[in-house]
């Protein structure tokens, strides 16, 4: 079973947890679950997107294979997600992703920079991903850096928000996408497929 969860902070709840960047944000959210790994990969078993604040309140989006702890700071909004959630075969989307490609050369992932080279990017990526999105409807939204300091080292993130809406191609990859991330960075908040099948929303909006 997945869950859905919002954690809603306020102005007052942030300067608690100190969230000034990233990789304060990453500390927050991961406070919320025991550290247990998951598989070969070790992943964490759930995801997250900021959505940003409204009214005065900052609202981090939440997929997880467990329910959340209750925070010390901030509340917790959390429900079961439909098991027949992923049955649908059209979804509207949204994803904040980290658009890199490896160098053949050095074998180093580089970031992909510029709108169009994003959407192109994106377009490709999307069959290994289970999906086919509708290239008409693919907006890159926002393109922006996130620098922060992990255990004394820089990190640079690269993220695009990327809009649009898509349809299934292969539902076990598609469902796989859904639970697992797309692409890097997820412990920083990126790889959140969000998806509204329908009139359904995902995220509450």
């Amino acid at each position: 079973m997945m869950y859905v969860s919002h954690y809603l902070l306020t102005l007052r709840d942030c300067r608690a947890l100190r969230l000034t960047d990233g990789y304060s944000l990453h500390r927050a959210v991961y406070g919320l679950f025991p550290d247990v790994r998951r598989g070969a990969e070790g992943r964490s078993g759930f995801l997250y997107a900021d959505k940003g604040g409204k009214n005065g309140v900052r609202r981090i989006l939440v997929l997880s294979d467990r329910s959340p702890d209750a925070p010390e700071h901030g509340r917790i909004e959390s429900r079961p997600l439909p098991e027949s959630f992923l049955d649908f075969q059209d979804y509207r989307f949204e994803v904040i992703i980290n658009p890199v490609r490896r160098n053949r050369e050095t074998g180093r992932r580089e970031a992909v920079r510029g709108r169009e080279a994003v959407e192109r990017w994106f377009l490709s990526k999307a069959p290994s991903w289970g999906f086919a999105p509708r290239p008409e409807t693919v907006q890159v939204a926002d393109i922006t850096v996130d620098e922060f300091c992990k255990n004394g080292m820089k990190v640079t993130l690269g993220k695009a928000r990327i809009t649009g809406a898509l349809a299934v191609a292969d539902k076990t990859l598609f469902t796989r996408s859904f639970t697992h991330g797309l692409g890097h960075g997820k412990a920083f908040g990126c790889g959140l497929l969000q998806l509204a099948p329908l009139a359904f929303s995902f995220d509450g909006a």
